[in-house]
């Protein structure tokens, strides 16, 4: 494992690990009760913020603060971490135990996410901050390059809609939470005084009130079409 794990590392992240200890933490869920990715989650998740924002600014110098943010928010969300880590083949390495692996923890955005921003954490902390730049921006330039113009979020084209027809702004509740806690399902609705509502589900409480948020502008652009 250790040999083809380096490989990986050299080969998927561009780098040559010094500490194969932190690498082997960003990959070890909780589940298995030993040192977790869970802090490396945490620094990782700040260093792609700041190597993001900072992309952000250079690449795209006459663009107003607001579409940054749009292109921000869809570059940093769990499901795009999600998506790098299974084209980088993550899921193969996660260590789980044996009742997170029989839940398919290994394909769960949530783990996989999590361990891709440990993964960048343990990058920071084994070659610092020009070893975590140079693998955000490989590995997230594709995504990128397919956005072409900043991408507008539901819940903003939502909230912008019910300014525009002098409606309430949309309030956001979660119905119901269930599965593992490695694995969780939320069910969301979103209401709109005087317009309408609906309920979708996620993975994460951001999936599920992006999913009701797309449902209801999809009813109340169909009912105004109509």
């Amino acid at each position: 494992m250790s040999g083809e794990f380096a490989a990986f590392i050299r080969e998927k992240l561009g780098h040559q690990p010094k500490d194969m200890q932190l690498f082997e933490r960003a990959l070890t869920h909780s589940s298995l009760g030993r040192d977790s990715y869970e802090r490396l989650e945490f620094l990782g998740d700040r260093v792609l913020g700041l190597v993001v924002g900072r992309w952000l600014y250079e690449r795209f110098a006459a663009e107003p603060e607001g579409q940054l943010s749009r292109r921000y928010n869809a570059l940093v969300a769990r499901e795009t971490c999600a998506e790098i880590g299974r084209e980088l083949g993550v899921s193969a390495l996660i260590r789980l135990g044996k009742q997170a692996r029989d839940d398919g923890a290994s394909n769960s955005d949530n783990v996989v996410g999590d361990v891709v921003e440990a993964l960048i954490g343990a990058l920071l902390l084994d070659g610092g901050i020009d070893a975590a730049d140079a693998f955000v921006r490989r590995a997230w330039a594709p995504h990128l390059d397919r956005q072409g113009r900043a991408p507008v979020h539901a819940k903003s084209a939502l909230q912008e809609l019910a300014a525009a027809r002098r409606l309430k702004t949309p309030v956001y509740e979660i119905v119901t939470r269930s599965g593992a806690h490695h694995s969780p399902r939320f069910t969301v609705r979103v209401s709109v005084g005087g317009a309408g509502e609906a309920t979708a589900e996620g993975s994460s409480k951001q999936e599920a009130e992006t999913a009701a948020a797309v449902e209801l502008l999809s009813n109340l652009t169909n009912n105004r079409s109509g």
